[in-house]
């Protein structure tokens, strides 16, 4: 196991625009944003498809690769809307740990 921080992702710092060639290496050329945008499924609607709009739509950063993080987070965005008194803290956590994953929760790791 490893101690300390977990270090960024190269493309994540090229995001941020944090990435400094003389401390994390030189970029591939491929390194860029990978392998074309997600395209919003047809079949999303309500809440859901707003949360699509809202959070999904404006990262260029998510690519493909991660589009069944991205709808499982807009269910559950959709859910905690309805009703938030009801949305239990286990599905909080799964709604957090699907932002981290999709790299919408900021370096501060806050909502």
């Amino acid at each position: 196991m490893k101690r300390g921080k977990r270090p960024l992702p190269s493309r994540l710092r090229l995001i941020e625009g944090s990435y400094r060639a003389d401390r994390h290496g030189l970029v591939a050329a491929d390194h860029g944003i990978a392998q074309g945008r997600l395209i919003k499924p047809a079949w999303l609607r309500g809440g859901a498809s707003t949360a699509w709009d809202r959070f999904i739509a404006p990262a260029p950063w998510i690519d493909i690769f991660r589009e069944p993080c991205a709808v499982a987070f807009c269910s559950l965005w959709e859910e905690f809307e309805a009703w938030p008194a009801r949305f239990p803290a286990s599905k909080h956590g799964q709604m957090r740990a699907y932002m981290n994953e999709l790299a919408l929760l900021g370096r501060s790791g806050r909502i």
